[in-house]
């Protein structure tokens, strides 16, 4: 019988060790979680460092990256849990969105375990991995909750209705948040990656310079849509304008009332969704809830509103396989497999 004709006859086990692999952009991550929730291996091999050099992530480097360190991760994270993969129970990867030829890597990789052991092979949604990322926060949390995703490539505002339903109340409608940042970064010569970096020179700064960020008052679409695009053309334009104008630009003002600006919305949108939903529990996910400013912002507002709030670890913010472990379980108890016909997708639709 071959794998493809064996997938849905797998026993399922109620607390299943589940080996999870992410390679969607420039960190190789592998994980192990028992039951979902129970981080027994957490391994990050990032490229970042390389892609520095030319001023942000470069596609081909990052897949030569990921051939190269994906075995060392996954070693590491068996050795660090003490398991072999005669443990694993099932393998979960990250089968898009991202960048397709680091995509592939993972995701070959992951077809080989699986069918060299002969277990489940669970294809994981990136942005569903994000939102997951609560539940490792929060080992008691179930849905429903609101969850604020902020990342490189995603910005939304989600109503997690249940573990497996999840409704966009509203996402941008250009560029991402985390894209603005790096975007911003590079106007003001900072290094990639630009996020933590326009972090760090805005705490030497102060919010003064007016900067928009609400989208128009004639916007046709949701109220909890994003427009980041207005945002970072103000910022290069008040660059431009002051050096035009021969004055030294205050970049660690510009930094900080940026950063105000392009997270106070967000803030704003996320507590307008529990009014509209009537949930008490908020839950941040995506590389930009490493944020501090954000992090801070949203625990004074949740205790004002008497909210309860969910915080990843920043590393669970950013890029990682446990994410990817905690909603491959779900997607384990659903059963929801894969046969060796899975493929990367650069692009997922919906959510």
């Amino acid at each position: 019988m071959s794998y493809k004709e064996n997938t849905e006859y797998f026993v399922i086990k109620e607390n299943p060790i589940i080996l999870g692999i992410e390679t969607s952009c420039d960190e190789t991550a592998v994980a192990i979680t028992k039951g979902g929730r129970e981080i027994l291996a957490d391994e990050i091999i990032s490229s970042a460092t390389e892609h520095a050099r030319f001023g942000g992530v470069v596609p081909e480097i990052a897949s030569r990256a990921h051939t190269e360190a994906i075995l060392t991760a996954t070693e590491r994270a068996l050795k660090n849990a003490n398991l072999t993969m005669e443990d694993i129970d099932a393998v979960a990867v990250t089968k898009g969105a991202g960048l397709l030829g680091a995509l592939l890597v993972g995701v070959s990789f992951a077809k080989a375990l699986a069918f060299s052991y002969n277990i489940p092979l669970i294809p994981v949604s990136h942005i569903r991995g994000h939102i997951a990322a609560a539940y490792l926060a929060d080992k008691g949390l179930e849905p429903p909750f609101i969850t604020i995703l902020a990342s490189g490539g995603h910005t939304a505002i989600v109503n997690v209705k249940s573990f497996y339903e999840h409704e966009i109340l509203g996402q941008t409608v250009d560029d991402a948040v985390g894209e603005a940042f790096d975007k911003i970064a590079r106007v003001l010569g900072l290094k990639y990656p630009g996020g933590p970096n326009v972090e760090r020179l805005a705490l030497n700064g102060q919010n003064v310079i007016k900067l928009p960020k609400m989208l128009g008052n004639n916007y046709q679409g949701s109220e909890f849509d994003f427009s980041y695009s207005g945002l970072k053309t103000a910022v290069i334009n008040y660059v431009h304008g002051e050096t035009q104008k021969g004055r030294e630009v205050a970049c660690a003002d510009v930094a900080c009332s940026f950063q105000h600006a392009a997270i106070d919305v967000l803030i704003d949108k996320a507590f307008n969704a529990l009014k509209l939903t009537g949930y008490k529990t908020l839950a941040v996910s995506g590389g930009v809830g490493a944020n501090g400013y954000l992090r801070e912002s949203l625990k004074v507002r949740a205790e004002k509103e008497n909210i309860k709030l969910i915080l990843p670890e920043k590393r669970h913010c950013t890029d990682n396989a446990a994410m990817i472990c905690a909603e491959g379980y779900l997607q384990y108890k659903a059963k929801n497999f894969a046969d060796l016909t899975l493929n990367a997708q650069a692009v997922v639709d919906g959510i």
